[in-house]
């Protein structure tokens, strides 16, 4: 005898809890959508829509100084960008200052963080202090630092001969203008990844810590073998974080050294800045902006297929 033959006269085959799950999974969805509703609006508004105005601008002659779009010069424009030297020279500059920096600001933070989370008192007062610099404002940083990097009289400067070195020419020479970029960025930036390492620290089970101890484990290989192996997702996290944020740099390039001496630590934003306001080459700034917006995906792309396939578990990836 068959399943069906055994229900009641009348009764359907479809199992009888479906229309209420299917009512609250309604609810949820729609409640889902409601409270994303804002978001949603100004993710079209201000991201979507201006890269659809983008690619379209990138296929005409447009100008900065004319109004409306200019005659239509299909992909030239990103022919140009491609076999433009500068363009591939100011990307160079955006990949040398990522190399400088990711490593420092995604080890450095994890090591203070986790000397932070060891403090028995006034741990607060480290996180503040790490902190504090990131909410300052990229000018006034600039500012600061411009200061501190002025011959003979700053106190970077003063700080080098104090121990016997010769300070290098932060604003003359393309060495001294990186050392200058990437230090002041260190100091500015060092708070957010520290903040990330500090919260992920404190999701850690003091349990594991416990028994690691009774098994004999010091503070040093407390450190080695439980804490920096549960950091490694956060790890993953702030190196993505890192990369992108280096390779979108532009403010402090920009008000501290302007690209110079010489246009050697230009970044491919102050390319695009230049051409697209300064020789009032629309059309050719939105193309290179476009080129440049593909890479980053890409960059994504590949961060978020190689953390795939580390971590097939979705709940980790």
């Amino acid at each position: 005898m068959s399943a069906v033959a055994t229900l009641p006269t009348g009764a359907s085959t479809d199992a009888r809890p479906a229309p209420a799950k299917k009512r609250r999974f309604d609810g949820e969805n729609r409640a889902g959508w409601l409270f994303s509703a804002p978001f949603m609006v100004l993710y079209i508004l201000f991201l979507i829509g201006p890269v659809l105005v983008g690619i379209v601008i990138s296929l005409f002659n447009t100008t900065t100084v004319r109004s409306g779009l200019g005659s239509w010069v299909g992909v030239s424009n990103y022919v140009d960008v491609l076999g433009n030297r500068d363009f591939w020279v100011s990307m160079w500059h955006s990949v040398l200052f990522t190399l400088l920096t990711t490593p420092l600001l995604v080890l450095l933070p994890m090591v203070f963080a986790i000397l932070a989370s060891r403090m028995v008192h006034n741990r607060w007062f480290f996180r503040i202090a790490f902190f504090a610099p990131y909410v300052v404002p990229s000018s006034a940083v600039c500012l600061i630092f411009a200061f501190m990097y002025t011959p003979q009289t700053g106190l970077i400067t003063n700080a080098f001969t104090w121990v016997g070195l010769t300070p290098p020419n932060f604003f003359g020479t393309t060495s001294g203008a990186w050392f200058a970029v990437v230090l002041l960025t260190l100091w500015w930036t060092f708070g957010f990844n520290f903040i990330l390492y500090t919260a992920a620290l404190q999701e850690l089970s003091e349990e594991v810590y416990e028994a690691a101890s009774i098994d004999g484990a010091g503070p040093w290989q407390q450190v080695k073998w439980v804490t920096v192996p549960q950091l490694r997702p956060t790890m993953s996290l702030v190196l993505i974080l890192q990369v992108l944020a280096s390779l979108k740099v532009f403010d402090q390039i920009y008000i501290l050294l302007a690209g110079g001496p010489n246009y050697s630590t230009r970044p491919v934003i102050q390319y695009i800045f230049d051409t697209g306001f300064t020789a009032y080459r629309g059309g050719y700034a939105a193309a290179a902006t476009m080129v440049y917006f593909v890479i980053l995906v890409l960059v994504s792309v590949g961060w978020l297929l190689v953390r795939n396939r580390r971590s097939p578990d979705p709940a980790n990836a």
